[in-house]
């Protein structure tokens, strides 16, 4: 099967402090003139140069849904340009076999004085589609878009909201074979993200090729069946979602150590005391590890010390995936069975899990140490450690990733037909 994009050697070059040569007017004449000594001065700066994107290559096939993902300034956008024809390349090439369609800022390819019905049909006109097309397609992107009433009012009339949803309805509903969307998931309220989030999974599953750029991870792994990692304009990266997904993670939250000193820490909230003064990960037999296999024992040890009055300690763990979304947290503040009888001014508290309930990934653990009724510290993302794979559930197999970061022990019980005829209604 033949790419539908096929990028070699991409590469695009840029000069700090230049700009593009200006069109040759008396009045750019002029200005240059007048700019002329300040910029003689400057010669050295202006000749520093900078790789956006150097010696990319990758090919993506009909039906694939990739993901792009790196740090700001990485190049991300820069591609996608290239890929839109936005920008030319500096060296090597980038070939298209399709119709594109494109959302790369807010509003792209509209004209501020069209309307906009007449914008809808000036970017089918610019795919390639024919008139009919283009109005079977009309109304799902009106009903999307939620700009019913104002469809035939310019488009420089609307507000940020409004021209984002209609950008983004033209972008998915208009019939390209190649998508290109950079960050749209990443604007709006909530309720149009959720939206935008669903038609990303229709389009992914109606065969279109995809090429998003986003910082929503977790879109990233739902989304798409391939992802590519870049770093200072440089493919470091490309595989399965899940595993670039967490390389591109770890160089951050990869736990070094399994004991990490407390009083310290950037991540302790503002105006709290550091009573925390570190926090110690165990693993089994009591071992002192940076990671812990599925379903393994596994526990938390931190030292305090209360400079102000003796408390009775409340310990509390708040479990975070790679993402830094909470998957669950557990506090002795609402088990008064684990509450000490005796306050005290200095000390260990532990807690301890006979099995682990977590998928294999990265974990990040928030902190937090008080008496019954306060916090009087509180450190966010004070450590991490890793879940190791582990033949758990004695099947060799595991559940999907997809299905979530815990796994849970279960029963299932079976009843046949005659059974189920013999039982009172």
């Amino acid at each position: 099967m033949k790419a539908i994009i096929d990028v070699e050697n991409l590469g695009k070059h840029y000069r700090i402090g230049a700009s593009e040569a200006p069109y040759d007017t008396v009045r750019e004449a002029l200005m240059r003139a007048l700019r002329a000594p300040f910029q003689r001065k400057n010669d050295k700066s202006s000749g520093d140069t900078i790789w956006a994107l150097y010696d990319l290559s990758f090919q993506a096939m009909p039906g694939d849904v990739i993901g792009i993902i790196g740090h700001n300034g990485a190049g991300k956008s820069t591609l996608l340009k290239i890929l839109s024809r936005v920008t030319e390349p500096t060296t090597g090439r980038a070939d298209l076999y399709g119709r594109v369609g494109s959302l790369l800022e807010v509003g792209t390819g509209f004209h501020g004085e069209l309307t906009g019905r007449e914008n809808i049909y000036l970017n089918g006109a610019i795919l390639g589609m024919r008139r009919v097309e283009i109005k079977n397609r009309f109304d799902e992107i009106v009903s999307f878009a939620e700009v019913e009433r104002f469809i035939d009012t310019p488009v420089k009339r609307y507000s940020t909201g409004m021209y984002l949803r209609l950008a983004f309805a033209v972008a998915a509903f208009l019939e390209s074979e190649i998508l290109l969307v950079d960050e749209v998931l990443a604007v709006g309220d909530a309720c149009f993200q959720k939206r935008c989030l669903g038609k990303m999974r229709d389009v992914s599953s109606s065969g279109r090729t995809v090429l998003l750029v986003s910082h929503n991870l977790a879109a990233i792994e739902a989304l798409c069946n391939r992802c590519l990692l870049i770093s200072q304009g440089r493919l470091l990266a490309e595989g399965k979602p899940s595993a670039i997904i967490t390389r591109h993670l770890s160089a951050h939250t990869n736990p070094a150590s399994a004991s990490k000193a407390l009083v310290s820490h950037p991540g302790r909230r503002k105006n709290l005391l550091p009573i925390m003064r570190r926090v110690t990960l165990f693993s089994e037999s009591n071992v002192a590890s940076p990671s812990v296999r599925m379903g393994a024992p596994f526990s938390v040890r931190v030292t305090f010390q209360s400079e102000a009055r003796p408390i009775r300690p409340v310990f509390g763990l708040v479990f975070k995936n790679s993402y830094g979304v909470p998957v669950f947290s557990v506090s002795n503040r609402v088990i008064t069975e684990y509450l000490p009888s005796e306050a005290m001014l200095a000390g260990t508290v532990s807690c301890e899990f006979e099995s682990l309930p977590l998928m294999p990934g990265i974990y990040q653990l928030d902190l937090y140490l008080g008496d019954e009724f306060t916090d009087y510290d509180w450190i966010y993302e004070a450590i991490s450690f890793e879940v190791l794979a582990a033949d758990i559930l004695g099947s060799g197999r595991l559940p999907p990733a997809s299905d979530g970061p815990v796994f849970w022990h279960a029963r299932w019980s079976f009843a046949d037909a005659t059974e189920l005829a013999d039982a009172p209604v």
